[in-house]
């Protein structure tokens, strides 16, 4: 399985996708980008997204969650589909919204991983789910995994 994005070029998250975007809720970069998965299991039921930054932790004590989405039954979406479309749900984000929250690094570079699970059925979750709900709703149905990762500058 293979994700890939038209937001990411040469390894960099283009700037509409975070804090250097236009698309703004209270400080919060709200574009998300478009994502394509290739390669996916036929057996996959249905696709889990997160999306985050490891590279928080020395500022905040935790990896901050970009983006999370649960129950995804197709194999892309467009740009902005965060905030235009309801055939998946959405997980709280580290600003504690359900939706995309986008890139903004206080100190220096970040590298973020946009990681794909292909799962074995739709998960039991409803549209507030956490990070760890969503680990746990996924334990024992992960069929294959795809990463991508980006950098966004500060």
């Amino acid at each position: 399985m293979i994700v890939s994005s038209n937001g990411v070029i040469n390894g960099k998250l283009l700037d509409k996708f975070g804090k250097r975007g236009t698309e703004q809720k209270f400080g919060m970069p709200t574009l998300s980008l478009p994502i394509k998965i290739e390669d996916a299991p036929k057996n996959a039921e249905s696709f889990a997204i997160i999306f985050d930054d490891p590279d928080s932790v020395p500022v905040c004590n935790y990896v901050w969650v970009h983006w999370l989405v649960a129950n995804l039954t197709r194999t892309e979406l467009k740009e902005n589909e965060s905030q235009t479309s309801y055939d998946f749900v959405q997980g709280k984000n580290s600003w504690n919204d359900n939706c995309y929250g986008g890139p903004c690094p206080p100190d220096r570079p970040h590298n973020y991983r946009l990681r794909i699970f292909a799962l074995t059925e739709k998960l039991n979750l409803r549209g507030d789910f956490t990070l760890q709900q969503l680990e746990s709703a996924m334990n024992n149905k992960i069929i294959e995994t795809a990463e991508l990762t980006c950098t966004y500058d500060n």
